[in-house]
């Protein structure tokens, strides 16, 4: 069969390493892809906001199978017009990614529906909403900006003054363009966070093995939000307790609520969830894979990812029995020095010829382009370095081990990813 990729990023290099496996799969291609795509797919000179073109190009290359990487062009409604033209297609319809692109949205649905999460308010008046934090007595507090912020639009505020300078930036002087229409006020929690990814075909719900993000650009947790410094499968700390908590109060509820309100899911849910002292909860949904989790789930996963998603498709997951390999799986982010503020592109990259002789470790390409015939940076997240290990501290010491392999003028990453998870 062949299958088309939407999307360019490390997690879409993820996706179509991962369906090259599948003995289905004769060709691949991708649109726009990068770098390291190209060398699994060939490219399409379609960016994922052409719609129409996409799924024309689909409809004349005889597609059989359209996978949506993006969250961008699931909340836009990409998957309606593929269906619309008679295409299989995997991913959320619009009504349904609204799970992700509107979090007005998914936290009123989490408290119609009882789905454990932080409390919260929603705003569209910027003057309400000061109003509204000038009346609390306890923080921090957390601002999200409602919709797609590219994994940005939330900011954690320590009292009152940032607060209402956070408020500004997002609704008044719009730091994060139409996301901040309308915001979230939400009661901040504490405890250790942990990103769950799911299979979901409408009614039933399986679950990919579990992943612990790290979001901060710098060491220790500090400094600005990012899309992801790095990633560590399973998490050490989602217990089998745990697990069934959120299956049976987060998970299925959940695919049940969208179900309920008319708004069939069928593609992935990412549950971003936080493991308070009062429970797990709900910080965030996803309505796609997640990235860099992407890079540390597929690796162990021991199905054919065709398989897994036709039957999300056809309504018939409940068939399906995940397998995840028992390694662990770290990916260290190679990103572009300033990201996620300013940063240059162009820069040479060399060394990922290294990657074809490594057992176990794998070069997943981001922000890279093709430039003169050479390899070149182009964005800020560049390169996702993966390693598989029997234990955390094997995975981590092969994951930097192969980053020291890769080399480009302002090559930047943390140094403490999985590091504390090994200790405890």
């Amino acid at each position: 069969m062949k299958v088309l990729i939407v999307g360019s990023g490390g997690r879409e290099h993820a996706l179509a390493w991962k369906c090259a496996q599948s003995p289905k799969v004769e060709q691949i291609f991708c649109a726009p892809g990068n770098a390291g795509i190209s060398q699994i797919a060939q490219a399409v000179p379609l960016k994922a906001d052409q719609y129409e073109e996409l799924a024309d190009f689909a409809k004349e290359n005889g597609i059989d199978l359209t996978i949506i990487g993006m969250d961008d062009p699931l909340v836009g409604g990409i998957v309606d017009v593929f269906e619309q033209k008679g295409l299989r297609v995997f991913g959320p319809r619009k009504n349904a990614a609204i799970l992700e692109g509107s979090k007005a949205f998914s936290k009123d649905l989490m408290r119609r529906y009882n789905i454990p999460t932080a409390a919260y308010e929603v705003f569209t008046d910027l003057e309400a909403a000061k109003h509204y934090l000038e009346g609390l007595d306890k923080f921090p507090v957390v601002l999200k900006a409602s919709g797609l912020a590219l994994g940005k639009g939330v900011l954690i505020c320590e009292d009152l003054e940032s607060a209402l300078k956070g408020a500004d930036d997002i609704m008044g002087k719009k730091q994060f363009g139409s996301a901040g229409d309308e915001m979230v006020v939400e009661e901040f929690l504490t405890g250790r966070e942990v990103s769950v990814l799911t299979f979901v075909d409408g009614t039933h719900i399986r679950e990919m093995s579990s992943a612990q993000d790290y979001k901060r650009a710098g060491d220790g947790d500090t400094g600005l939000n990012t899309g992801g410094m790095g990633n560590i499968s399973p998490s050490p700390f989602y217990s089998s307790e745990i697990q069934k908590f959120c299956q049976e109060k987060i998970f299925q509820p959940t695919v049940d609520a969208m179900k309920a309100e008319g708004r069939e899911f069928k593609g992935v849910i990412f549950f971003g969830l936080i493991l308070t002292q009062d429970g797990p909860k709900v910080l965030e949904y996803n309505c796609r894979f997640g990235d860099p989790e992407a890079q540390v789930v597929l690796p162990r996963m021991e199905n054919d990812i065709i398989d897994v998603m036709e039957a999300c498709i056809d309504g018939r997951l409940d068939e399906i029995e995940l397998k995840f390999r028992p390694q662990t799986c770290v990916c260290l982010v190679l990103a572009s020095d300033g990201y996620p503020a300013s940063y240059e592109k162009g820069k040479e990259i060399h060394g990922l010829e290294a990657f074809r002789e490594l057992e176990d470790a794998f070069c997943f390409h981001a922000g890279t382009a093709l430039k003169d015939g050479k390899i070149v940076t182009n964005g800020g997240r560049v390169l996702g370095i993966t390693a598989l290990g029997k234990d955390i501290a094997e995975a981590r010491k092969k994951a930097y081990e192969a980053a020291d392999l890769v080399q480009f003028s302002g090559k930047y990453y943390r140094h403490d990813i999985a590091h504390f998870a090994g200790e405890e």
